[in-house]
């Protein structure tokens, strides 16, 4: 038989032609495979596709053939993704706020290219966030990759960040830049942070990375390793509302019992639950940043809430919604 001009390449368009076109609902026929093939330009015998059907397996891919009245159907069992698990890649990839929309079309194209031509039509699907405003950072992920780089190599890193100002533009938040030794990368309300110590200020920070740029590298060794050998950093992302720094304090509060999930949610598991005097309530104490995010929270969860303890945070809570009411209090 004539060999064709991609002879050689036979097995690799085989393999794609499984993939892309054949699932647990999409077969093919050998006729039908063989057709695909003359596509690329590649011949190909009844007797050598079955061998090179095996050498697939061997590869590690799971072409299963079944036969069904006179004529055998073979298509791609399990593959690295289930349709499932590639769904949920997707909408992850939509719904995240600190991806771009030119960087999420990306994304999701080469997601969908890992499952068969059938089900990248199931993933070219809009997922709707209500709210949702994606980041403008193009730049981001190669921040994060320098970030990640400084970590490997135990280095500090040196860069500017921004702030937006009136004119809707993206400014230094300082003179001068700033020199961090990075420790960790975090998620939290959809945005992603760097977790460092500012040797200068003794202290464990964090910065949003869309708002880093220029990032160096420099020669000096991270410093901080014993600060954030003892931070834990659930606790620390549970204290930091909004990520907004404030001072750690514990806090009583006293709640309804059917606001119980929301507690649970903010706080974890672990926090302790026990009966209040007033009747449908009950108390719990968590550690929190104190400061104006966590006195946003409270606020918003209206009257089915209360801070009991310390004096100083609910006189402070207090006191700020005196100074709000007088904004808008009648002339």
């Amino acid at each position: 038989m004539p060999k064709g001009a991609n002879q050689k390449l036979k097995l690799y368009y085989l393999a794609k032609i499984m993939v892309e076109k054949t699932d647990d609902e999409h077969f093919l026929t050998m006729p039908q495979i063989r057709k695909h093939l003359e596509v690329y330009g590649v011949t190909a015998d009844r007797k050598s596709l079955y061998d090179d059907m095996e050498a697939l397996r061997v590869l590690g891919i799971d072409v299963i053939g079944e036969q069904e009245g006179r004529n055998y159907y073979y298509h791609v069992g399990s593959k690295h993704f289930e349709l499932a698990e590639l769904k949920l890649l997707v909408d992850s990839i939509q719904s995240s706020k600190f991806i771009t929309e030119k960087k999420s079309s990306e994304l999701i194209k080469k997601v969908t290219a890992l499952g068969s031509e059938y089900e990248a039509t199931q993933l070219r699907r809009q997922v709707v966030v209500q709210g949702r405003i994606k980041t403008m950072n193009e730049s981001i992920y190669y921040v994060v990759d320098e970030i990640h780089n400084a970590i490997a190599h135990n280095k500090k890193i040196r860069f500017e960040y921004l702030q937006w100002n009136l004119e809707k533009k993206m400014v230094p938040r300082k003179e001068g830049l700033y020199e961090i030794s990075p420790w960790a990368l975090t998620f939290d309300d959809e945005n992603y942070y760097l977790i460092g110590f500012d040797s200068e200020a003794q202290k464990i920070k964090h910065y949003r990375v869309d708002k880093m740029r220029k990032i160096v590298h420099l020669e000096d060794m991270r410093e901080g390793k014993e600060a954030f050998a003892s931070l834990n950093m659930a606790d620390y992302s549970r204290m930091n509302f909004g990520m907004f720094g404030g001072e750690k304090t514990s806090v009583k509060l006293m709640f309804r019992n059917e606001m119980v999930g929301i507690l649970l949610d903010r706080f974890g598991k672990d926090i302790p639950i026990r009966s209040s005097k007033e009747k449908g309530y009950s108390e719990t104490i968590v550690d929190v940043a104190v400061s104006d995010q966590f006195f946003g929270w409270i606020f918003a969860l209206g009257s089915g809430i209360k801070i009991l303890s310390p004096t100083e945070v609910a006189d402070r809570f207090r006191d700020e919604i005196t100074e709000r009411l007088s904004l808008y209090t009648p002339v």
